[in-house]
């Protein structure tokens, strides 16, 4: 037992480290601030749960963006009763880089520190998050479409209109909400450029955290917002 709790409590402390670090380093919010291509380069997007995988990421194309989302998944229920089922109408979210944290974590525990941030981020005041000194690399919403839009043009990243290519499920004991309380993760998502798309050609959804909601509308109003956090890989 206390090995187990050790082998967790060191990715923890490095990425509670990493984010002390990332933050006290910028007194002012910056937008675009980001590691240097070397640090981007060591990592690849997860893609496999155990059971499955999402498609590969487009040969030729590159890592351009490594992002932690925070937000809401929304969804809309057409009574309070439970003959009612929650609809998915999008979700909305701030993207922060997570790219300045690389050159703070253990280099041959990089990518397991990057893997529980989600989980943790997803406990955390999103209001507080917001107006923290972490750098914003772009935002996430949907259009009147029911479209997915990653906005990252004010960083020079680009954007993406998602087309999903790929769904999974969220791997066996991920957070299910903040302080490890709620419906569940979200899935795990490739998402393939659409019409309107400019220098993103790929987008993944990885080790996310709360987001589904709850089984049925009972008791529910008639908007419901669930908060999630998510890796967000972007490939061009």
């Amino acid at each position: 037992m206390a090995s187990s709790i050790l082998s967790l409590s060191i990715p923890f402390l490095a990425a509670c480290s990493a984010l002390f670090i990332a933050t006290e380093a910028r007194p002012h919010r910056r937008q675009g601030s980001s590691a240097s291509p070397d640090f981007l380069a060591a990592y690849t997007v997860p893609l496999s749960n155990s059971t499955a995988t999402l498609p590969s990421p487009v040969a030729g194309t590159s890592l351009k963006a490594l992002t932690l989302g925070r937000g809401t998944q929304n969804y809309t229920c057409a009574d309070s009763t439970a003959n009612s089922i929650p609809v998915s109408i999008g979700a909305s979210a701030t993207l922060f880089d997570a790219s300045p944290l690389l050159p703070y974590l253990p280099p041959m525990e990089g990518q397991e520190v990057l893997d529980i941030l989600p989980s943790y981020l997803v406990s955390f005041s999103y209001a507080a998050l917001e107006n923290s000194s972490l750098p914003v690399k772009g935002h996430h919403f949907f259009n009147s479409a029911v479209v997915p839009i990653f906005n990252l043009t004010s960083t020079d990243v680009g954007l993406l209109v998602g087309s999903k290519i790929g769904d999974i499920a969220a791997p066996t004991g991920s957070t299910p909400g903040p302080n490890g309380v709620g419906p569940g993760a979200v899935d795990w998502l490739a998402l393939g450029a659409s019409d309107g798309s400019s220098g993103i050609a790929q987008g993944y959804r990885v080790f996310t955290a709360g987001g589904k909601p709850p089984k049925t509308c009972e008791g529910q109003a008639p908007t419901i917002e669930v908060q999630y956090a998510a890796q967000y890989w972007f490939y061009g």
